[in-house]
């Protein structure tokens, strides 16, 4: 109301001073048009107080209800920002623990391929020990079963040759006796 007041005194200075000013006709009709501008000065103030009596409240609601709205809509506002920063972090966080899932299971497939590699090389290892073991073996055997073979080709040509010469070199006299003496020999032995 104090504001009120205020603006009519500043409008009623105002127009006071810009109807002084206006230059000078006559004496009296300068008095005529000052009672003429301070009806119509009245005249307005009257319309003013009756518009503010009539609006003042209607008025004081719409700014103090928007006032209201504009609280209610700033806080509705904060707590939207706060959800939506809630619902960020959380989302960060996921993509973080997602991130770190991930970068887990790379390690992870990366050690199960090494000790997979490394499982690998170790049977191909024993697996090549092995076949050289076998292959020893194999040519143990293959060397024993020629010594053998040799041995009994050995043998066997041994006793062909020994055979001719026999044949060459012992007559019937020789073979006689050859066969006394055995005779003689198994004689005495029982």
């Amino acid at each position: 109301m104090k504001r009120f007041l205020f603006a009519l005194a500043i409008m009623l200075v105002t127009a006071g001073v810009a109807y002084a000013s206006s230059g000078g006709g006559g004496g009296e009709a300068h008095d005529g048009q000052l009672a003429n501008f301070g009806w119509r000065i009245l005249n307005f103030v009257i319309l003013v107080a009756v518009l503010y009596k009539l609006t003042a409240k209607g008025i004081k609601g719409f700014f103090v209800g928007r006032r209201a709205e504009i609280k209610t809509s700033l806080e509705a506002a904060e707590v939207a920002r706060a959800e939506a920063q809630k619902k960020l972090d959380e989302c960060n966080l996921r993509l973080e623990k997602a991130s770190s899932e991930i970068s887990g299971i790379a390690e992870m497939i990366k050690s199960q391929g090494a000790e997979e590699k490394a499982k690998i090389l170790a049977e191909a290892e024993t697996a090549a020990v092995k076949m050289k073991e076998d292959a020893k073996a194999r040519i143990d055997q293959e060397y024993k079963r020629a010594v053998i073979e040799l041995r009994a080709e050995a043998t066997e040509l041994s006793v062909q040759m020994a055979e001719e010469i026999i044949k060459k070199n012992i007559g019937k006299d020789d073979h006689e006796l050859m066969v006394n003496d055995f005779l003689d020999r198994m004689v005495n032995r029982n």
